[in-house]
C-alpha cells in the first residue's frame, strides 16, 4: 500500500497499491485526519475509487507495510506506519495456510495536525544501532517521535505477514479457539501486543464496520499488530525412513514474546507490580514442524516477583533493595495465580547465587512461594540452582548434566510434556500440561542458557517418540543452538543494551578466550548504557505504551460514545462510594540521635485515639550530616528507627491492628516511612519512592526531599518530607528549595507531586520567626501565639505566593518546636541562643483531606519536638460492575433517541433499575457495614484456593453473561478510566476488538 498526503484539510490516506490489488486484495483506502484536538481523529474507510488522489502527494517511494496506530505527542497527532520490513520465514512451512513472520526495520511518524515535521523524518536515524544513540541529548529540531521511531526501528519488533494468523498467541491456545475466531484480527493475546495502546482507536473503528467491510479491512492489512522479542526460523532436510528415499523437510522456529505490562530497561524496571506483572517477562515457544506433526514447547522467564529495585549509580556490585518486604505477598500470589490459570502447574527454576544481594532475593522468593503454596499446593514448586557455583565447579558443560539430575526438574519435564498437533488437520494430539518459569537476576544470560537446555531436552523427548534417529542429526542441534544464541542476544539488547553473555558457548558448545573477552566488553558496555542512557529510553517506552501520567489516548470521533463518556463522568457518585480512613502524619528532626524514649506519646497521643490506617513518618537528620554520611549514607540508623516504630505499634497494650512497613526511603539525613495496617496491603497499590537533592545547588543530599506516592483504592496520595535550607535570614533559599522540589521531584512514568489527588508535606521547613530572640521567647512562654504567627516566615511566604501556594495548614495551637536543650523542655541556652521557631510543619492540599488534629508531642530525645497531624480523608471505591451497567443503559438510550428528543435531557433522566442490586449485587455499603465484608470473606479477602478453582470464562463480550462481566470488570481494586470505558461501552451486538485474557485475581491476604 502507499501513503498519500492531501490538503484542505490536512489528510493522510493509506491506499492499496496496484500490485496488491492484482493479488486479490480489495481496492480500498483508509482516510485519517485530525479532529477537534490533538487526541481526536476522524477516520473513514472507503472504496479506493471514491477517493480523489489526483491532488494528493505520495509520501514514500517504498510501499507501506501497514499502520501501527496513532499517538499524540507534544500537542501534535501522528500516524505511525511501517515503512520497511523483511520476512524472517514461515514458522510452519508444512501448514496449508502460511504462518510467516516479518521483522520491522523502519517506522515513520507522520503528523495529522502540522506540516512542521514534513521535512524532518522521524526515522532518519533508524540505521544506527540503538546502543550508539544518545537518548539524553536530542538533536536540534529533532522530530518529536524520533525516540519512538528509534525503539520501533531497532529490529526487535515482528508481525504476522498474513492477517489470518495470530503471532501473539502460542500454538496450543490458537488450536483450541473457534475456527472463525482464530482468523479474526481482533483476537490476540493482549499481554504481548506492543502497539495495542496506539492501535486501540483503529481497532475500535474496525469493530464498528459491518462484516463485509471488516473483512476487506483485515485483508488489506491496514492495521498490523506487533510483538517485541525475537523470531528465528530454520528449515532443514532430515533423513527419511528407509521406505522412502526423499528427505523430510523440517522447520525449527523460536518465538520469544516480551510482555509489555511491566516493560522497561534493566535498572529502571525490576520485580513485580501490584497487578502481578513482572519485569522482563518473556514467553518463549520452540516450534518443530514436519509434514506429519507440529510440536510446540513453551516456557517463560521473568524477574523475581517481589517488590525490589536498584537505585543510584550501578556498577558491577548490584545494590538491591527490597522496597516493600512486608507487602509483596498479594502481588506475588496474583502473579502465580495468573501463570497457573494461563499455563497450568508452574515450576520455578531460580538461578540466583549465594552473593549477599542475590541471596536476599532468593530468601524472599522462597518465603513468598512457601506461603503461596498454601493455596496452590502441588501446582506450584521451586528449584534453587546456583548457576555460577556450578560453573565454577564443573564448567558450563556440567550445567546440563546437573540440571537433568535434579529430580524435581526431571519429573516436571516428563509431566509437563509438550503440545503436538496433526499437520494436515490441526487436530490436537497432546497438550502441554505445565510450564517452567526460569529466572536469574536480569533473566538474560543464565536464564537463556538453562531455557536452551530445557528446550533441547523436551525436543529430544518428542524425537524419541517419532524419529529416534533424528536425535543424532547434527544440523538440527546446530540450528537449535544458533536460534537460542540469537534469542539471548536479542532479549539482552532490549533489556540491557548489549548482546547476552555466554552466547559463544551456546553457539559452539565451547568456552573460548575470545568469548571471555567479548563477555567482559559487553559487561562494561552494559554498565555505561544502563546508568547513563536507559532513563531517557525508559521514558520513550512509557510514552509508546501510554504509561505517562499526562498522556491521553487518541480517540476516533464518535458522538455516540463521546456522549456516554461525558454522562458517565458527571454521574461518578452513582457507581462509586467513599470510605473514611485515618492517616497519621508525623515529622521529627532527630539531630542524629537514636531512639531513647517511648514513642507512644507521639504515635498515640490520646487513649481514645483511633488506630490509623496509615502512618506516614518523616525524619530529618536521622544521621549526622557529616561529609562521610553525605558521600555514602549509612542506612543502619534508619533501620533502627524502623524496628523501634514497628515494635511500638505492634507491642502496645490494647492494640486493635497490626502494622507492616509498606515503604521507606532515605536521602542522607532525610527519611520517609509509610506503615499500614496489615490487611490493607492488598488494596494499596502503585507504591513508589523518589528523592531530590537541593544542597549545594542540587549536588549534595544534606538538604533535599524524599517522596512516596501510593494509590489507596481509587484515590492517590503523595507524601513529601523535606529538609530545607537553614539560617534565619535565608528565606529565599528556602523558597528556592521548595520550588526545586515541587517541580523536580519525579516519580516513574512522568508523575510529579501535583499528579496526585492529595498531597501532604511533613518537613523541617526551617522557616523562622522574624522577631527579636527575647520577644519570641517571652511570647512563647506566655502562649501568645498570634503575635508569633504574624512574624512567621512560612505564613508570609504562603500569603505572598513565594512558596507552598495553594497549600493549607492547620491552626498552630502549640509552641514553637525549635530549638531545645537536649533532654529538656527549655529553649536553647547554648552560646548561639537560637531563636525559637515553628520549623517543623505539616502542610496539605486535596479536597478529600479532612484535618482533625494538628499538634506536637512532648518528647525530649532531640533538639526539636515532633509534630503530628491526623487526617480523615474519604477514599473512593469505583464499582466497576455498576458502572458497566449504567454505561450500557446510557448507550442503549443514545442509540434509541427519537427525532427531536434532547439527548442531554434523556441521559440525565436515565436511572438504574430499582431492583438492580437484588439480582446480582449485595446491598450498598453503609457507615456500619461494607458490602465486601461478609462472614465468608472477612474484609473482602478472597483466598487463592478459590481463585484456582474458579471457572474463568473467555467470553468475547462482557455483556454476554453475568460471569464474564463480573470477571472482566471487577477483577482489581482499581482500573483506569480508559479501561473501564472501553469495557463498558462496547456495542452489545458486536464482538469486541480483542478476546481479553482472564483478569488478574482480586487482592489476596498477605
Amino acid at each position: 500500500m502507499y501513503l498519500y498526503l492531501a490538503s484542505n484539510p490536512r489528510t493522510l490516506i493509506l491506499a492499496t497499491s496496484p500490485s496488491e490489488e492484482r493479488t486479490g486484495k480489495p481496492r480500498r483506502a483508509l482516510i485519517v485526519r485530525a479532529g477537534v484536538n490533538s487526541t481526536q481523529a476522524v477516520v473513514e474507510f472507503l472504496p479506493k475509487d471514491e477517493v480523489d488522489l489526483s491532488s494528493a502527494v505520495r509520501l514514500t517511494q517504498r510501499g507501506i507495510k501497514g499502520c501501527l496506530g496513532m499517538i499524540s505527542v507534544e500537542n501534535d497527532l501522528f500516524l505511525a506506519v511501517v515503512t520497511s520490513a523483511a520476512e524472517v520465514g514461515n514458522t510452519r512451512s508444512s501448514e496449508a495456510a502460511p504462518e510467516a513472520v516479518a521483522r520491522i526495520h523502519e517506522v515513520a511518524f507522520y503528523s495529522l495536525t502540522s506540516s512542521l515535521w514534513d521535512d524532518i523524518e522521524s526515522s532518519s536515524v533508524s540505521n544506527v544501532d540503538l546502543s550508539d544513540r544518545d537518548y539524553n541529548n536530542p538533536q536540534p529540531y529533532e522530530h518529536p517521535c524520533a525516540p519512538l521511531s528509534k525503539i520501533l526501528s531497532s529490529g526487535t519488533f515482528y508481525y504476522a505477514v498474513e492477517s489470518q494468523w495470530d503471532l501473539s498467541t502460542r500454538l496450543s491456545r490458537r488450536l483450541t479457539r473457534d475456527p472463525n475466531e482464530s482468523r479474526d484480527v481482533g483476537t490476540y493475546d493482549e499481554r504481548f501486543v506492543w502497539n495495542e495502546y496506539i492501535a486501540r482507536s483503529l481497532l475500535d473503528f474496525r469493530e464498528r464496520l459491518d462484516q463485509h467491510e471488516r473483512n476487506d479491512f483485515d485483508q488489506c492489512q491496514f492495521v498490523i499488530l506487533t510483538i517485541q522479542g525475537y523470531v528465528g526460523v530454520f528449515s532443514m532436510a532430515l533423513p527419511a525412513p528407509p521406505t522412502n528415499g526423499a528427505p523430510t523437510i523440517a522447520t525449527l522456529s523460536l518465538i520469544s514474546r516480551l510482555g509489555w505490562k511491566r516493560a522497561g530497561t534493566r535498572f529502571n524496571t525490576r520485580g513485580v507490580d501490584d497487578d502481578g506483572n513482572c519485569a522482563n517477562f518473556v514467553e518463549t515457544e520452540t516450534l518443530f514442524s514436519t509434514d506429519q506433526h507440529c510440536t510446540s514447547y513453551v516456557q517463560v522467564r521473568g524477574s523475581v516477583p517481589v517488590f525490589w529495585e536498584q537505585q543510584g549509580l550501578q556498577t558491577f556490585g548490584q545494590r538491591i533493595q527490597i522496597t516493600r518486604p512486608h507487602a509483596s505477598q498479594p502481588a506475588f500470589e496474583r502473579h502465580f495465580a495468573q501463570l497457573t490459570e494461563e499455563y497450568g502447574p508452574t515450576h520455578a527454576i531460580n538461578l540466583l547465587g549465594t552473593k549477599e544481594n542475590e541471596a536476599i532475593l532468593t530468601g524472599a522468593y522462597n518465603r513468598h512461594l512457601q506461603i503461596a503454596r498454601a493455596g496452590l499446593g502441588d501446582e506450584l514448586g521451586i528449584t534453587n540452582f546456583d548457576f555460577h557455583t556450578q560453573v565454577r565447579i564443573g564448567g558450563h558443560d556440567s550445567v546440563m548434566r546437573e540440571l537433568r539430575r535434579v529430580e524435581a526438574i526431571a519429573d516436571h519435564v516428563d509431566s509437563f510434556g509438550f503440545t503436538m498437533c496433526d499437520t494436515s488437520s490441526n487436530d490436537l494430539i497432546t497438550n502441554q500440561r505445565g510450564i517452567f518459569r526460569t529466572n536469574c537476576l536480569d533473566c538474560l544470560d543464565r536464564t537463556n542458557f538453562v531455557q536452551d537446555i530445557l528446550s533441547r531436552t523436551t525436543l529430544e523427548q518428542y524425537l524419541l517418540l517419532v524419529r529416534r534417529e533424528w536425535i543424532h542429526a547434527n544440523m538440527l542441534w546446530l540450528h537449535h543452538r544458533e536460534l537460542w544464541a540469537e534469542n539471548g542476544d536479542a532479549l539482552s539488547r532490549i533489556y540491557a543494551g548489549t548482546g547476552a553473555l555466554n552466547t559463544s558457548y551456546t553457539r559452539s558448545g565451547k568456552r573460548t578466550l575470545a568469548g571471555v573477552f567479548s563477555d567482559a566488553t559487553k559487561s562494561v558496555s552494559r554498565a555505561y548504557i544502563n546508568n547513563f542512557q536507559d532513563k531517557a529510553k525508559q521514558a520513550s517506552i512509557d510514552m509508546f505504551l501510554g504509561n505517562m501520567s499526562s498522556q491521553k489516548q487518541v480517540t476516533i470521533f464518535d458522538p455516540i460514545h463521546d456522549s456516554v463518556r461525558a454522562a458517565l463522568d458527571k454521574r461518578l457518585h452513582e457507581y462509586s462510594h467513599t470510605k473514611r480512613c485515618v492517616i497519621f502524619v508525623g515529622t521529627w528532626n532527630l539531630n542524629g540521635r537514636p531512639p531513647s524514649e517511648s514513642l507512644l506519646p507521639w504515635l498515640f497521643p490520646r487513649d481514645s485515639f483511633e488506630d490509623p490506617d496509615i502512618f506516614v513518618l518523616g525524619f530529618q537528620e536521622i544521621v549526622p550530616l557529616t561529609a562521610q554520611q553525605i558521600v555514602q549514607t549509612d542506612p543502619e540508623k534508619r533501620r533502627i528507627w524502623e524496628t523501634r516504630i514497628i515494635e511500638t505499634l505492634n507491642q502496645r497494650s490494647k492494640k486493635k491492628a497490626d502494622y507492616v512497613l509498606l515503604r521507606s526511603e532515605q536521602l542522607v539525613g532525610t527519611a520517609l516511612l509509610v506503615l499500614v495496617k496489615t490487611e490493607l496491603t492488598a488494596v494499596i497499590r502503585n507504591v513508589e519512592a523518589t528523592t531530590r537533592k537541593t544542597g549545594l545547588r542540587g549536588i549534595s543530599g544534606n538538604k533535599g526531599a524524599v517522596g512516596i506516592r501510593l494509590q489507596y483504592y481509587d484515590t492517590t496520595f503523595c507524601f513529601v518530607t523535606a529538609h530545607l535550607a537553614a539560617g534565619h535570614a535565608n528565606v529565599e533559599e528556602r523558597n528556592m528549595d521548595y520550588r526545586t522540589i515541587e517541580t523536580g521531584l519525579h516519580f516513574l512514568k512522568g508523575k510529579t507531586i501535583t499528579s496526585h489527588d492529595n498531597i501532604i508535606w511533613l518537613a523541617d521547613t526551617n522557616y523562622r520567626i522574624d522577631l527579636e530572640n527575647e520577644v519570641v521567647r517571652s511570647l512563647a512562654e506566655s502562649e501568645s501565639l498570634e503575635a508569633l504567627l504574624e512574624a512567621d516566615q512560612l505564613r508570609q511566604a504562603i500569603e505572598t505566593g513565594a512558596a507552598f501556594s495553594g497549600y493549607e495548614e492547620g491552626p498552630l495551637l502549640f509552641r514553637p518546636t525549635y530549638r531545645y536543650d537536649l533532654g529538656t523542655d527549655n529553649y536553647d541556652t547554648s552560646e548561639k541562643m537560637r531563636i525559637p521557631a515553628w520549623t517543623d510543619r505539616v502542610l496539605y492540599r486535596g479536597h478529600q483531606l479532612d484535618l482533625s488534629t494538628y499538634s506536637r508531642a512532648e518528647l525530649k530525645g532531640s533538639d526539636h519536638k515532633p509534630v503530628f497531624a491526623v487526617f480523615r480523608p474519604n477514599v473512593r471505591l469505583i464499582d466497576t460492575e455498576k458502572r458497566a451497567v449504567l454505561a450500557r443503559l446510557l448507550l442503549d438510550s443514545v442509540l434509541h433517541t427519537e427525532p427531536g428528543e434532547k439527548l442531554d435531557d434523556k441521559l440525565a433522566a436515565m436511572v438504574l433499575p430499582d431492583n438492580f442490586h437484588s439480582d446480582d449485587l449485595p446491598p450498598p455499603s453503609s457507615d456500619e457495614q461494607a458490602w465486601w465484608d461478609t462472614p465468608d470473606l472477612p474484609n473482602g479477602i478472597l483466598p487463592i484456593s478459590i481463585l484456582v478453582s474458579h471457572p474463568y470464562h473467555h467470553s468475547k463480550n462482557p455483556f454476554d453473561d453475568g460471569s464474564s462481566l463480573d470477571a472482566s470488570l471487577s477483577s482489581s481494586p482499581s482500573s483506569s478510566d480508559e479501561e473501564l470505558y472501553s469495557a463498558a461501552v462496547m456495542t452489545p451486538d458486536r464482538s469486541p476488538a480483542v478476546v481479553r485474557k482472564p483478569p488478574s485475581p482480586p487482592p489476596l491476604s498477605s
